[in-house]
C-alpha cells in the first residue's frame, strides 16, 4: 500500500537499532508487577459515571516525562457498557497518528484496520495510539512499560473498561513492543497480535501464558521471519502448546498460511500467519506482492481477538472437543462489492492427523476464477479444492486456510471436507 510505505521503517535505520538495542532486549528491566496497574473487575471506575476522557490526543505523566497518545472512543459510547480496549502501537519512525489516521488510506485502515471491524461489528470497542519517545519503543528500564500502566490506571478511572478485554497489536517497533506487553502483562492482556516483530524492547517474563498471534513474511529483509519464528516459540513453550514446524506458503506462491497450534493451554492459543508476497509489511495482499487496506491480516487480528469473551478466567477455548470427523470446513466473506466477492475457507483437523484434505462445495451461480492455498476442481455447480504441496498435514485440531475470488454474490450453502 503506497501510503503505508511512506511512513513505513527504513532498513538501514531499523537495522542499525537492532545493533544498537541488542543488548538492552535482553538485560534485566527491572519492570514493576502487573499488579500495579489495579485489580481486575470486569467494570472499572468509570462504568455508571459521566466519562471524564473524550478522543483526540491526552498527556499523562509517566516516568517524569510526559508522554502522549490518542485516544478513540465510539461515538455511540455508553457509560454503562463496559468496552473491549485495544492498544495500536507505532512503527520506527512512525506516529501514534499514523496509527490512529490510517496514512493515506485513511479509516479503512486506522489501528491497522481494526477499528472499521469494530464500528461493523456495533462500536464495542475504544482505541488507543500511544506515542513513543523518539518515535520508537526502546523502553529503557521498563519505562515504556510503565507508560503502559500509567494509561491503563487513567482509561479504567475515566472510562467504561472490560478488564478482561485488553489487547495490543502493532508492527515492526510496535511488534516489539506489543511482545514486550505479552512477557510482562501477561495477566493484564487478554491477547496480542504482533506483525513482522523482533525482540527489541525486551522481554521481562514471557513465562505466563497469553494468547499470542505472529504474523511475518517470508521476504521481510528488514526484520527476518526467523525473528517471528522466535517470538512464537516463547508463547509456543508459555501456553504449553505442542511444538511443531507449521507450514508456510512457498517461495513465489503470493499466499498466506494461518496455523492455530494444538495442545495449548485452556484459553491460551498460538496461532502462526505467515506469507509471501510483501516483505517487511502488515498489510499484505495475497496473489501480488503489493499491499493495501484490502489485506487479509486485519481480519485474522479481529477474528483472534474476538474470540475471547468476557470473563475471568480465560475462557476455554482449548478444552473444546476437536471437530469429529477426518475434517471440517468453515466459509466465511473477506469482502464482497458488485458482481464478485472474495472467500475464505479454514481447514480444521478433527481429533486424529489428517494428512491431505478435499472441500466439496454446492454453488448456487457462483464462478471460482482465482484460488490461492488449494487447487481447484470444478465440474458445473460442483467445485472440490484439495489442499496445495505444503498445507495438507494437519495435526489434530489443527487448521489451515485457503482463498479465492468468485463472480456473483457471496454463497449461502456450506461447505463440506473430507480427507483421504
Amino acid at each position: 500500500m503506497s501510503g503505508h510505505r511512506a511512513v513505513f521503517v527504513p532498513v538501514a535505520l531499523l537495522a542499525a537499532l537492532i545493533a544498537v538495542l541488542g543488548g538492552l532486549a535482553v538485560s534485566g528491566l527491572g519492570m514493576t508487577a502487573a499488579a500495579s496497574v489495579g485489580a481486575h473487575l470486569a467494570g472499572t471506575a468509570g462504568c455508571g459515571k459521566a466519562p471524564t476522557l473524550a478522543s483526540g490526543t491526552h498527556t499523562i505523566q509517566s516516568s517524569g516525562q510526559n508522554r502522549n497518545y490518542i485516544l478513540r472512543i465510539p461515538t455511540n459510547y455508553d457509560n454503562n457498557h463496559p468496552y473491549r480496549l485495544i492498544f495500536g502501537f507505532h512503527w520506527v519512525g512512525g506516529t501514534a497518528n499514523d496509527v490512529d489516521s490510517g496514512g493515506t488510506d485513511g479509516y479503512n485502515w486506522s489501528y491497522y484496520g481494526l477499528r472499521r471491524l469494530a464500528d461493523n461489528a456495533g462500536n464495542t470497542t475504544i482505541f488507543v495510539a500511544p506515542q513513543g519517545n523518539n518515535n520508537g519503543w526502546a523502553n529503557p528500564g521498563g519505562q515504556d512499560i510503565t507508560f503502559v500502566d500509567d494509561m491503563i490506571r487513567q482509561l479504567e478511572a475515566g472510562l467504561c473498561i472490560d478488564t478482561t478485554q485488553l489487547f495490543s497489536t502493532g508492527f515492526s517497533y510496535g511488534g516489539a513492543m506489543t511482545y514486550a506487553l505479552a512477557c510482562a502483562r501477561a495477566t493484564v492482556f487478554r491477547a496480542v497480535a504482533v506483525y513482522s516483530g523482533a525482540n527489541l524492547s525486551g522481554c521481562n517474563g514471557g513465562t505466563q501464558p497469553i494468547a499470542y498471534m505472529g504474523l511475518h513474511g517470508l521476504r521481510d529483509n528488514v526484520l527476518p521471519i526467523s525473528n517471528g519464528r522466535a517470538l512464537r516459540d516463547t508463547f509456543v513453550r508459555a501456553n504449553g502448546c505442542t511444538p511443531q514446524n507449521p507450514p508456510e506458503p512457498a517461495q513465489g506462491s503470493l499466499t498466506h498460511i494461518v496455523t492455530t497450534y494444538s495442545g495449548c493451554k485452556a484459553g491460551y492459543p498460538v496461532v502462526w500467519a505467515a506469507f509471501d508476497g510483501a516483505g517487511h509489511d502488515p498489510g499484505p495482499i495475497d496473489g501480488c506482492t503489493c499491499d493495501g487496506w484490502h489485506t487479509w491480516t486485519s481480519g485474522e487480528v479481529w477474528k483472534f481477538f474476538t474470540q475471547f469473551d468476557s470473563s475471568t478466567p480465560p475462557p476455554p477455548t482449548s478444552t473444546t472437543p476437536p471437530p469429529s470427523g477426518a475434517c471440517t470446513a468453515s466459509y466465511r466473506t473477506v469482502n464482497s462489492w458488485q458482481g464478485g466477492f472474495q472467500g475464505e475457507v479454514t481447514v480444521t483437523a478433527g481429533s486424529a492427523a489428517v494428512n491431505g484434505w478435499t472441500v466439496r462445495w454446492t454453488l448456487d451461480g457462483q464462478t471460482i476464477t482465482q484460488v490461492w492455498n488449494g487447487t481447484l476442481t470444478a465440474t458445473g455447480s460442483s467445485v472440490s479444492i484439495s489442499n496445495a504441496s505444503y498445507n495438507g498435514s494437519l495435526p489434530a485440531a489443527g487448521s489451515t486456510t485457503f482463498g479465492f475470488l468468485a463472480n456473483g454474490t457471496p454463497p449461502t450453502s456450506a461447505p463440506s471436507c473430507t480427507s483421504p
